[in-house]
């Protein structure tokens, strides 16, 4: 063992080195895995407690090497806002889970619903088709009855005879010439639109011989006239004019004759002619007296019993007036109804005058059998009397001053010029015309010009003589503008004419001068009213009046139209349904045919009144249809059946006869583009609301780039020809509806305020239903009218500024009222409003109706209008009065009536609420 050791450490050379480096090299590397465990224990272990008490090393009395409870490793700050938000999160959390699965729930139900919805669209789709083959099958089985018990009809293929066409066999005598016997019916036919024929008279001998002035005025007037053809061979009738010829010029019966028998169309017997023989002067020519007219009708202002036919010539008016219209301010006023004197007669009786009834025989030779009772003397007699009684102030002259008109014989002739005639009637309440002595003659001209003058001035025509045939006497009813007295009643007259009212008496002047203005005071009036008497007694309606034609300004719309929330403040009411379907006009008048027969007689007899038809410009006015019968075919309602009488059924429709129906906006504008689209805007779902006319009054047309607002129904901008503000009341043919609200650009209305107004209007359809209310007032010191826009509480007129009228006073105002008129609205630019109050109150007797408490309908912000210049209420006043010389008397009536309603809402000032009535 020795020797193997020492053999280790030494022996055999370098043995103990190498055992010393094996010995060095486990030493080296068990130190170094001891390092490294104490390195991977200890080490964590300190970091961990270094890292745990790092912030809390500072506070005093801590421990920095103490043990840690684990609840305050979150009470570090922002451990503690971790810690809240994940506590909100899992609340939101929980939150989002219950919603979620409630709306499950409700998906769910809905899908449900929709399922069931489905099986109900399903089931209506069936029910609505079969409604629909049950209206289908309906509405065969109504045009199956209606085509049984009403046969289809066409209108009838028009007979024209031929040029050598003899016509009708001729009559025993040709007086007893009627309509039945004289009249070819062939060429007027009820569709055939009355085509007349005008001979022009300078083609003719005798045409050289007519007055310049009569003939002038006749060629004017038939130029005019809606019925005049230049077609021969289609004319219903062939007027010729013969008369009155000049001075000295004297034709003989069988020269006209002649002349007469030579015209072209005259075919043998003259039917379907006309010979008119007008006369200016009280002592024209009875030319026609002894010549042969055949069946060709007569008409003239002188006719004796032998030579009239009744039925078949015409008495007329003579021609004053060759002018187109009277001068109305040379026309005294209606009022005061008691004038100076309570009647007046001037004349002188000329026995031995002889006429042109002399030149083929003597008058005596004339006038076979007894002379009849002459009443002249018991006349005299007993109107001196009353005279020289001096019970009331009369003035009769039976003799003129001066030389008296030329007359026929036992006629009364004219006294003085024709001037001084008007001078003492206008001082006349009654103005006495007594007929010929021999009543053979049963109309004279001096007769019709004395009845002419009379009516002219206001004075009442006291007719003394009942065998007169006074002018139109067939269509007219004079009782209602003249008293007719016989003769041996002369001692009753005084009596009579007093025992008259006031009242009556007044409306018997403002009847003549009705009668007076439409059928003789011009030319055009005469010949006008002769086409009317002979197309009414063949039946054949009247052709309608003419529309204006609108030219549209092309503009461009697309701009959706917002709402004004003040005009949309209705709360819960329910003002109509906006209309979605296309317009719908007002259903056309459909008794054209049979008008002329059963209701001419109020068409010719009395002032005009709502709808009244004027002869001299008759048109087919646009009327509602009858009115529906309500209830099953025995006419029994039982209690609590039935439809209507709900509230909401008054909101959401109009109900009454008519419960369709719609209104135009007519809408006057001049150079205020801004305004304009403001004010469409506002009409943006107002239910009813046909359309809306824009008259552009300017010259200028609107800017290119100019869009309009989509409003949901048409908008027509109409250009006129001038600027005028009577262009406000053009029967434009786009308006199809009866009901116009006439409202100005800057006009600010609710939609309510508007809705009831419509309502209120169709219960008075035939006046002004408007919001703004003004009234005249007589100025004392001054002794004029004056106009007056104060608070009030009377009114009498409505400004049409903003007003609801029928679409026939569109026709009256621009065709029928006196030209002046719109005349001095042309000159002033002003009083168009204060015009057409004026004229439905004259034709109506009513005062237009105010509805809600406004007393103006400006908007604010608006430009200046018109009536804030200064000269707007002079230029008004003065527009009054004239107005009023037009029409003879004020037409204007007081009223302190208001409506109102609770079912709209109406603010109502507390100063004003006691001034009107309410419903």
């Amino acid at each position: 063992m020795t020797g193997y050791t020492m053999l280790r450490n030494g022996g055999a050379g370098n043995g103990g080195q190498t055992c010393m480096l094996r010995w060095s090299n486990r030493i080296r590397l068990t130190w170094l895995s001891f390092t490294l465990f104490i390195i991977l224990v200890f080490f964590p272990l300190i970091a961990h407690y270094y890292l745990t008490t790092l912030d809390e090393a500072d506070e005093a009395g801590k421990r920095i090497f103490g043990p840690r409870v684990g609840n305050e490793l979150c009470e570090v700050k922002h451990v503690l806002d971790l810690c809240r938000i994940r506590e909100s999160v899992s609340e939101e959390l929980l939150q989002l889970e219950a919603k979620r699965q409630e709306l499950n729930s409700e998906i769910a139900k809905l899908n449900l619903k929709i399922e069931a919805c489905k099986k109900s669209i399903e089931n209506a789709k069936q029910d609505l088709l079969q409604l629909k083959n049950v209206i289908s099958q309906t509405e065969h089985s109504y045009k199956e009855l209606m085509a049984q018990n009403q046969p289809k009809l066409s209108l009838p293929i028009r007979l024209l005879p031929e040029k050598d066409d003899t016509g009708l066999p001729p009559p025993k005598a040709t007086r007893g010439c009627r309509l039945h016997n004289c009249l070819d019916y062939s060429r007027c036919p009820l569709t055939s639109g009355f085509p007349v024929y005008v001979y022009d008279s300078d083609q003719f001998v005798f045409g050289s011989y007519l007055d310049p002035l009569v003939k002038q005025a006749f060629q004017a007037t038939a130029r005019a006239n809606v019925y005049v053809t230049e077609n021969a061979d289609i004319a219903c009738l062939y007027v010729v004019l013969v008369g009155e010829m000049q001075e000295p010029v004297v034709l003989r019966p069988a020269e006209l004759e002649k002349h007469l028998y030579s015209l072209p169309h005259w075919r043998t017997d003259g039917h379907n002619h006309v010979i008119i023989n007008l006369s200016r002067k009280s002592d024209t020519q009875n030319l026609l007296y002894n010549v042969s007219t055949g069946r060709a009708m007569v008409a003239q202002s002188t006719f004796y019993a032998v030579q009239y036919r009744p039925g078949f010539d015409l008495v007329v008016s003579p021609l004053v007036h060759a002018m187109s219209e009277p001068n109305f301010m040379e026309i005294p006023p209606q009022v005061p109804v008691k004038r100076k004197y309570l009647f007046t007669f001037q004349g002188e009786k000329i026995e031995s005058l002889r006429s042109s009834l002399q030149e083929a025989r003597s008058f005596e030779e004339e006038m076979e059998g007894d002379p009849p009772a002459d009443y002249d003397d018991r006349i005299i007699a007993t109107l001196k009397a009353v005279q020289d009684s001096k019970l009331d102030q009369v003035l009769v002259e039976f003799t003129c001053k001066n030389q008296p008109k030329p007359s026929l014989p036992t006629e009364w002739a004219l006294c003085g010029e024709r001037e001084d005639r008007l001078e003492l009637l206008k001082l006349s309440t009654f103005a006495l015309i007594i007929t010929p002595g021999d009543p053979r003659l049963i109309i004279s001209s001096g007769c019709a010009t004395r009845l002419f003058e009379a009516l002219e001035v206001g004075a009442v025509p006291v007719v003394l003589g009942e065998q007169v045939q006074l002018p139109y006497q067939d269509m007219l009813q004079w009782n209602e503008a003249a008293l007719v007295v016989p003769k041996p009643r002369v001692t009753e007259v005084h009596f009579l004419l007093r025992s008259l009212s006031d009242s009556d008496l007044l409306a018997m002047r403002r009847q003549g001068r009705f009668l007076w203005e439409t059928y003789f005071s011009t030319a055009d009036s005469i010949f006008n009213t002769v086409l009317a008497m002979i197309r009414t007694r063949i039946q054949i309606p009247a052709a309608p009046i003419r529309e204006e034609a609108a030219a549209e300004i092309p503009h461009r719309s697309g701009k959706a139209a917002g709402t004004d929330p003040n005009m949309a403040d209705n709360g819960d009411l329910d003002l109509g349904p906006v209309e979605t379907e296309p317009p719908y006009a007002s259903p056309r008048y459909l008794r054209n045919f049979t008008l002329t027969v059963t209701d001419f007689y109020r068409s010719w007899n009395s002032a005009p009144g709502p709808f009244h038809l004027f002869p001299h410009t008759p048109f087919d006015p646009v009327l509602p249809s009858e009115a529906k019968f309500l209830g099953s075919g025995t006419g029994f309602r039982p209690i609590g059946g039935g439809a209507g009488g709900s509230g909401k059924e008054f909101q959401a429709a109009l109900g009454g006869n008519v419960p369709r129906e719609q209104f135009t906006v007519v809408m006057l504008t001049y150079e205020r583009e801004e305004v304009l689209m403001n004010s469409l805007e506002r009409l943006n779902g107002l239910p009813y609301l046909n359309k809306v006319v824009v008259v552009w009054n300017s010259p200028k047309l609107p800017s290119e780039d100019l869009l309009w607002p989509d409003i949901g129904v048409p908008i027509m901008v109409v250009r006129t020809e001038k600027n005028s503000l009577n262009n406000r009341f053009l029967p434009w043919n786009e308006i199809e509806t009866e009901a116009i609200l006439s409202i100005d650009d800057d006009a600010h209305l609710r939609h309510d305020e508007i809705m009831f107004g419509f309502r209120v209007w169709r219960e008075a359809r035939d006046r002004i239903v408007g919001f703004p209310g003004r009234y005249h007032a007589w100025d004392i010191p001054h002794q004029s009218w004056l106009y007056n826009s104060n608070y009030s509480c009377e009114l009498s007129m409505v400004l049409t500024g903003a007003a609801f009228f029928h679409k026939y006073y569109a026709y009256l105002y621009s065709y029928v009222m006196p030209q002046a008129i719109r005349d001095m609205v042309d000159e002033y630019i002003n009083c168009e409003d204060i015009a057409m109050n004026f004229l439905v109150s004259h034709i109506t007797r009513k005062p237009p109706i105010k509805v809600t408490s406004r007393w103006t309908f400006r908007c604010p912000g608006c430009p200046q209008a018109l009536s804030h210049d200064d000269s707007h209420f002079h230029e008004r006043h003065k527009c009054i009065n004239f107005f009023v010389k037009v029409y003879g008397y004020m037409p204007l009536l007081y009223t302190q009536f208001r409506v109102d309603s609770v079912l709209f809402k109406t603010r109502l000032p507390h100063d004003k609420t006691k001034c009107f009535k309410f419903i």
